[in-house]
């Protein structure tokens, strides 16, 4: 099957010229294709270079906007993603293509704790990667990683559900469950990245916690709702029972509390049902294409 990588790029001259030889000489045969994200750099101009097909755009649209170009522009049977700031080897590109080979539809590298950028990041990309297992029941090793290999009539099913921000990688992994596409995971190793960060933890930080809702709201929003409807529930019949015994009586805050309940419920099961039809219409769609 045909092979194209797909690198997303914003300023990433220097790390672009240490990765590009590499890939080349790894995968001679492969299309390779360098999305930029409005570099102000010689990132465009070294990826010509070295015999990248450039995709630029005019200006930045984000990380998820470089690979939704990338993967619409992509002519091979499958699709490698992998950052282009030198933390990703192209040697290991071989080793989730022998696991896409075993029957997955996406195969992703799994970082340790020491390919975390830090140690806050570090904490919090675990407790994605819990709150990710319990909602999917499947282990989920690494939800942010952006170093995978996915079979790219599947990924492009999803293209109109990713962000042009940062969380491209979990919005892709939980569609992939969600549509019942098996996921894979291997370990990779992770270098110190090349140039400086684009992530900046103040404004990065509420941009994390609303990807913890999109977790939820992606793959079954009813596993998120339903526990906090049962928890307003059961405040609701506690301080019922609490003021019946105490003033014999029943308040508004009991009330407040049972109607929350019911609220809270029923949005769940309203979301549930729009997410069901969203990826029901995502597959008619590439189904009439």
């Amino acid at each position: 099957m045909s092979l194209t990588i797909v690198l997303p790029a914003k300023n990433e001259e220097a790390g672009l010229a240490k990765t590009l030889p590499i890939l080349r000489a790894a995968f001679p045969d492969a299309e390779v294709i360098v999305s930029d994200d409005g570099s102000t750099d010689a990132t465009a101009r070294v990826a010509r270079e070295h015999g990248a097909r450039v995709l630029s755009s005019p200006y930045s649209m984000g990380n998820g906007a470089a690979i939704k170009r990338g993967a619409r522009a992509a002519n091979g049977d499958i699709i490698v993603f992998m950052d282009a700031d030198g933390q990703h080897d192209p040697s290991h590109i071989d080793v989730l293509l022998r696991r896409l080979d075993d029957g997955y539809d996406m195969v992703v590298g799994a970082r340790d704790a020491s390919g975390q950028a830090n140690r806050s990041r570090g904490v919090a990309n675990a407790f994605y990667n819990r709150l990710a297992s319990w909602m999917t029941g499947h282990l989920v090793a690494d939800l942010t990683s952006g170093f995978r290999a996915v079979r790219a009539a599947r990924f492009r099913e999803f293209l109109h559900l990713l962000p042009n921000g940062f969380s491209y990688p979990t919005t892709s992994t939980m569609a992939f469950f969600r549509s019942g596409y098996p996921v894979a995971y291997v370990p990779i190793p992770v270098a110190q990245r090349i140039g400086r960060s684009h992530i900046r933890p103040l404004r990065d930080g509420v941009r994390f916690l609303l990807i913890i809702f999109k977790i939820a709201t992606l793959y079954s929003p009813l596993k998120l709702f339903a526990p906090v409807s049962v928890t307003f529930g059961g405040l609701g019949i506690a301080y019922y029972a609490y003021t019946f015994a105490t003033q014999h009586r029943f308040t508004n805050m009991s009330a407040l509390l049972l109607s929350a309940s019911v609220i809270v419920f029923l949005i769940g099961l309203v979301s549930e049902q729009i997410t069901s039809l969203t990826y029901l219409t995502a597959r008619d769609e590439t189904g009439r294409r």
